[in-house]
């Protein structure tokens, strides 16, 4: 078992020219924490990414690897590995010498790189493919050589840029069982980066959720998800995503449309919100808010039914297809712990 690092980035700036890529970047990763970086592209995550590696340098703000400050420091002596979204493996060398390049580059002896060479091969279920070039391999496979020579050094840090998005659905879920699987075997820290918020749920212990070049809300992917931080966060998280409807608050209760239903947790406050509940929160009833079925998904394990309440689209996820049929009017309701509920001007949680 290797050590693993603890990370710590205080303050961190990024400018490209007049553009600020990070507004002041906190973040604590504990050693041995599968960590993702969740937001849309251009929010950063990947340039904080890059700062880790030592690839990019700062306006402002450390970075701490094991509580020393890095900031400075060239990849070489941060001991972190990185993979690419691209795998950027060598075309011309064989998949044991891609595998084996980091080592000769520190100088290792012959003998000692074959035998890591071999094991980190077998960590990724490669081995019988050591004498192939990157050419003849499968996007999986060259997937497997990009980890196989980012572990063969044993770093502290393993940072991971997207590395699934490459390869198709199928291979995608399954790798990404295989990446978690092997973080855990080999101990170390691990910082994925990933604009896919299912991904990131699964494989995540924490999570940092970006938007415009800052942190706007960290925490495991269960808290994330009961309890999203604002309109923005909520609507990111999910799949389908969140519904979001006008309502008016008073004691714990709200009004949307002219129908009140009881919510949990808002007993104190009165005025406009912005109602949030889950496709899954809603449930079609023989009472409730008034709505419009527009059109019906079925997804084998679960059906959405796509409504119209108030001229605008909501989505309610049932477990078996209910008998409706397009155009007809229904009745849709949720529990009061379904509620999320938003300030309209902040958008912050209430």
């Amino acid at each position: 078992m290797n050590h693993s690092a603890s990370v710590r980035i205080e303050g961190v700036v990024k400018k490209h020219g007049s553009f600020t890529a990070l507004h002041g970047l906190d973040l604590d990763i504990q050693p041995g924490e599968f960590f993702a970086l969740l937001g849309p592209s251009g929010s950063g995550k990947t340039t904080t990414l890059r700062i880790l590696a030592g690839l990019e340098s700062v306006n402002a703000g450390r970075v701490l690897l094991d509580e020393k400050d890095v900031t400075h420091k060239q990849p070489g002596e941060r001991d972190v590995a990185m993979v690419f979204q691209s795998y950027a493996l060598y075309p011309h060398m064989t998949v044991g010498e891609n595998i084996a390049f980091p080592l000769k580059m520190i100088g290792k002896s012959s003998g000692e790189i074959q035998v890591a060479v071999k094991a980190a091969a077998d960590k990724v279920a490669i081995s019988h493919l050591l004498t192939r070039r990157p050419g003849q391999l499968s996007g999986g496979q060259q997937q497997r050589c990009a980890l196989a020579r980012a572990i063969v050094r044993k770093p502290r840090l393993f940072l991971l840029d997207e590395p699934l998005s490459n390869l198709d659905a199928k291979l995608r879920l399954e790798t990404r069982a295989e990446l978690r699987k092997l973080q855990r075997s080999l101990g170390v820290t691990a910082v994925y980066v990933t604009h896919d918020q299912e991904e990131a749920m699964t494989v995540a212990d924490r999570m940092a959720v970006f938007m415009e070049g800052r942190i706007v809300q960290i925490g495991t992917p269960r808290d994330i998800f009961q309890r999203p931080a604002s309109v923005a966060v909520a609507g990111f998280i999910g799949t389908p995503p969140i519904n979001m409807l006008a309502a008016e608050l008073s004691s714990g209760i709200v009004d949307v449309g002219g129908v009140t239903l009881p919510v949990e947790g808002y007993d104190h406050g009165n005025g406009s919100v912005v109602l949030g509940v889950r496709p899954g929160g809603l449930r079609i009833a023989s009472s409730g808010i008034p709505a419009r079925v527009d059109f019906i998904e079925d997804l084998g394990d679960s059906i959405i039914v796509n409504l119209l309440l108030n001229g605008k689209p909501v989505k309610v996820r049932a477990d078996q297809r209910p008998s409706l049929s397009e155009g007809q009017d229904v009745f849709v309701t949720f529990a009061p712990t379904a509620a999320h509920l938003f300030d309209p001007q902040t958008g912050l949680r209430l």
